[in-house]
């Protein structure tokens, strides 16, 4: 049975300008997967990401962190902070320190492990984000595309459950988003799960194992990709589009494909095709 990391029952935020960002939200996280949230802008993406490790706190309803209500408590959101980490889409805010390295090791070195604890955490993440190069650096000179691994590797540093990442891609040439997605990959496994919010419904669905859409504040759909992307009516709503890879398929079969399995990827496409 899956087990879930983070619960939201009935939530709702409304903001002190009378903006009602989310409205009664039922969403459940399960531990190890990947998942892609996607919306319109407006739709309450960040909301709900600065609802997940209490930087915000619900209007009405409820948030369970591993099936604890969370009270809210200054102890209880510290923790959760340690196992929630968010990496926001502009990754600069969350770069502080004269280097890369003291950047990475900021985190670690506030839960108060062992020096040669933290030497080995901060060494593990520099190797698996590739910023062995950009470590004596100052994380202003650097290029958005390494910002943003920089900021990756400060939140993996302290190893979270659940990782949180703020439209990871946005502003990177295909080489670097390719690259991004590639750390993505290697960090997810079955006691960490990967939440990220994109407008890129072709990445999300060759790279999500579920799919969350958010439209004006409400919970339109969650599914596999191949679930979420056929239901017309929720695309439409949202104003989305089926991703290429589904649609170069049914194109091709021009047939019920109903009971057809969908390619995730252009190679897994180009395979049937042949």
């Amino acid at each position: 049975m899956s087990e879930q990391i983070l619960t939201f029952e009935q939530v709702s935020y409304q903001y002190a300008d009378g903006t009602m960002a989310l409205n009664q939200i039922n969403l459940s996280i399960e531990k190890g997967k990947k998942i892609a949230l996607l919306g319109n802008n407006g739709a309450g993406k960040s909301t709900l990401f600065l609802l997940m490790n209490g930087i915000l706190k619900p209007t009405s309803g409820s948030i369970f962190y591993s099936g604890k209500k969370l009270t809210y408590k200054r102890k209880e959101i510290q923790q959760l902070r340690q196992k929630v980490g968010i990496v926001f889409q502009n990754s600069e805010t969350q770069l502080f320190s004269s280097s890369v390295y003291d950047d990475i090791k900021f985190g670690p070195k506030n839960l108060n492990l062992p020096t040669e604890e933290i030497e080995r955490l901060v060494k593990e993440v520099i190797t698996l984000t590739e910023t062995e190069s950009l470590k004596d650096k100052p994380p202003h000179f650097l290029s958005i595309g390494q910002k943003k691994r920089v900021a990756i590797a400060g939140i993996v540093a302290i190893d979270p459950e659940l990782m949180v990442l703020d439209e990871p891609t946005d502003g990177l040439d295909p080489y670097y988003s390719n690259r991004i997605m590639e750390i993505m990959d290697k960090m997810n496994h079955r006691n960490r799960t990967i939440l990220l919010s994109t407008h890129n419904v072709d990445l999300a669905y060759e790279w999500a194992d579920e799919i969350i859409i958010l439209n004006n504040g409400h919970l339109l759909a969650q599914g596999t990709p191949i679930e979420v992307f056929n239901k017309k009516e929720i695309l439409e709503k949202s104003h989305l589009q089926k991703p290429w890879i589904m649609e170069v398929f049914e194109k091709f079969h021009r047939t019920d494909f109903s009971n057809k399995k969908y390619p995730r990827s252009k190679a897994e496409l180009f395979e049937m095709m042949e």
